[in-house]
């Protein structure tokens, strides 16, 4: 794992310094830069797969020059099935190497995570690539003439300063996440997972090239029988685990949260180490299961570690973990994700995660009334019923009250407009309160997209499972994994994400993913196999925090101060009345979600003071 920095056309003098020490904590054992023609290419290495001089970047092979961020687990195989020799075991020099004999075809024989740049001197091209989910970041910005990208946003505002896009805050608001291309900069775009950039360094041109698309994937069936399908998913998740456990030259441990996906990977990784290390979080007023991971731990003879987070610790740390990610970020788990990784990262530098499972097998609680109606297209009375059923039921302050389910059931049926549906399906912040918007949010692509799967001849469960993988999980849940791991320099993997699995899981049935009320009941049903009894029915959870509680009590003071400090960004976004009476309880929603929307503006602000305090030779990250 690496860090990956360069521009094109650029013609005022960088101080490599300033690169090197923004993705030091991505690659501290080894820096370097080369210019070739109008390119400058910059990489920080994190040594795991061949630790000699060989895997050095930048890399060059005849006329190509790569700077590469990933894995590719498969590059052995494909260096025997292509018949080509190498001088070293770099999975680098094989990209290159077959990019000589395939082009950017190549990108599908890969099974890995990845972003790279490669120039072809010859051709004059420098083609921007990012693996089919989205795992390793890239982030691209342009301005007169001038292209630069970075595996960190941070990077870029430290060099270029870009300023803040309104319209795109205004839709983190409303989604939780920046969607796709978007983030929260102008001149600033994210390459799309499963895309390239091919750029003329001459001419400046560009196009933007599809290689993967997981909607492509639901276009086909299988027709497999349930058995089948169960030794099928163990079959192909045992390979993925395996080849993610044997492509290092490092010891492998495993994230155990006490879910089943997680429990699956330790339970698979185990057969290949014999003391493989595993790691947990445990919270007071969580739902801690740490309990649960320790009989997954027991039973495979893990060496397992629960780390405790203490509120004192949260308290100094809360703002620069925020800052980490580059942009404002609402997902609470980042908080468990950054101390845990950190643990892990005193013992290893490469660790397993169940990542991807819940968008491929079908593992949110919400997904289960898109198995039986369509709610992107919903009947007339339905609609109706909703407002009076709103009226009338109560409100449930837990975030697993049958009530606050059945809230967010009714919720779906009052929408008429496929976008609020799926955010009141998804984040469930200001879906319902857009009057409050002073700024329009910017959700033209997302509604373009919605509009076009809803069209489709795809089930309804299908539909919420295309736009979870390709928002939720790519704009939220894939960077909090990487941000939270790679402050510490730890490499994370993510085996449900290997390339087999991204095309048999969208080919399976829907009963298959939910049966009855159950969720993910393919994974559960193999979880049964491996992990104990007790655990198997237990509702998705993770890396949980007593949001809520510190919402209204230890982190209270902290996002006060924010909140009502002078000039706030949001007060340009949103009207500050109303989140003066969030503040004051005087919004007749549950405390779960109160607590979520006053977290995601808070986390916006420490982004906003944080951007404008990081001077261009100071880009901070926090560490261990």
């Amino acid at each position: 794992m690496c860090g990956i920095f360069g521009t094109l056309n650029y013609h005022q003098d960088i101080d490599d310094m300033i690169p090197f020490s923004g993705l030091l904590h991505r690659g501290p054992d080894q820096q370097g830069s080369m210019r070739v023609d109008n390119l400058k290419l910059y990489h920080t290495r994190l040594s795991i797969q061949d630790l000699s001089e060989a895997g050095k970047q930048p890399m060059i092979y005849k006329n190509l020059s790569i700077v590469f961020n990933g894995e590719i687990y498969n590059h052995l195989q494909l260096r025997e099935k292509y018949q080509i020799r190498a001088a070293s075991n770099s999975d680098t020099l094989t990209i290159l190497m077959l990019y000589e004999r395939l082009g950017m075809a190549m990108l599908d024989e890969f099974d890995g995570m990845f972003a790279f740049a490669l120039y072809d001197r010859e051709k004059k091209r420098l083609f921007l690539a990012r693996d089919r989910a989205g795992k390793k970041p890239l982030y691209v910005y342009r301005h007169a003439g001038t292209l630069a990208f970075s595996s960190e946003l941070n990077l870029l505002n430290a060099i270029f300063r870009p300023e803040p896009d309104l319209s795109a805050l205004s839709a983190y608001l409303y989604l939780g996440h920046h969607y796709r291309k978007s983030v929260p900069y102008r001149g600033v775009e994210e390459l799309e997972n499963g895309h390239y950039l091919q750029i003329g360094t001459v001419t400046l041109e560009e196009k933007d090239i599809s290689w993967f698309s997981m909607e492509r994937q639901y276009a086909v069936s299988g027709r497999l029988s349930f058995g089948e399908t169960l030794d099928e998913t163990d079959r192909l998740l045992n390979n993925a685990v395996r080849s993610r456990m044997l492509t290092s030259d490092l010891p492998v441990g495993s994230f155990l949260s006490g879910g089943i996906d997680s429990g699956l990977v330790t339970a698979m990784a185990a057969a290949h180490t014999p003391r493989l290390k595993t790691f947990t979080v445990k919270m007071a007023g969580g739902f801690d299961e740490s309990a649960l991971a320790l009989q997954v731990a027991q039973r495979y003879g893990t060496e397992h570690t629960t780390i405790e987070i203490e509120f004192s610790d949260l308290s100094n740390d809360i703002e620069q973990i925020l800052a980490n990610y580059g942009e404002p970020v609402s997902d609470n788990s980042v908080i468990p994700s950054y101390y845990v990784a950190r643990e892990a990262s005193r013992h290893l530098r490469v660790i397993l995660n169940g990542d991807g499972a819940d968008e491929l097998f079908g593992g949110y609680r919400r997904y289960v009334p898109f198995r039986y109606l369509d709610f992107f297209k919903p009947p007339g009375l339905l609609s109706g019923a909703s407002k009076l059923l709103d009226a009338v039921l109560p409100i449930a302050h837990q975030k697993q009250s049958n009530f606050t389910y059945l809230r967010r059931l009714i919720a779906f049926s009052a929408k008429k407009d496929p976008l609020q549906v799926y955010a009141s399906a998804g984040a469930d912040l200001l879906n319902g309160f857009e009057d409050q918007f002073i700024q329009p949010p910017a959700l033209d692509h997302i509604a373009a997209d919605l509009a076009r799967i809803n069209q489709s001849a795809m089930s309804p469960l299908s539909k919420m499972l295309v736009m979870d993988f390709q928002s939720m999980l790519f704009g939220r849940l894939l960077p909090k994994m990487d941000i939270a791991t790679m402050a510490h320099s730890l490499e994370g993997r993510s085996p449900f994400l290997a390339r087999d699995l991204l095309t048999f899981a969208p080919s399976l049935c829907d009963s298959a993913k939910i049966s009855g009320l159950e969720t993910k009941f393919v994974l559960r049903q193999l979880a049964t196999r491996y992990l104990p009894e007790n655990l198997v029915g237990q509702p998705k959870r993770g890396f949980e925090v007593p949001l809520s509680d510190w919402v209204d009590g230890k982190l209270k003071a902290v996002i006060g101060d924010y909140l009502t400090a002078p000039a706030p960004l949001y007060a340009g976004l949103i009207s500050p009345q109303f989140v003066y009476k969030l503040m004051a309880r005087k919004i007749r929603i549950s405390d779960q979600r109160r607590a979520k929307i006053l977290f995601a503006i808070f986390s916006m602000e420490v982004w906003n003071k944080k951007r404008t305090m990081r001077l261009a030779n100071e880009p901070q990250i926090l560490q261990s």
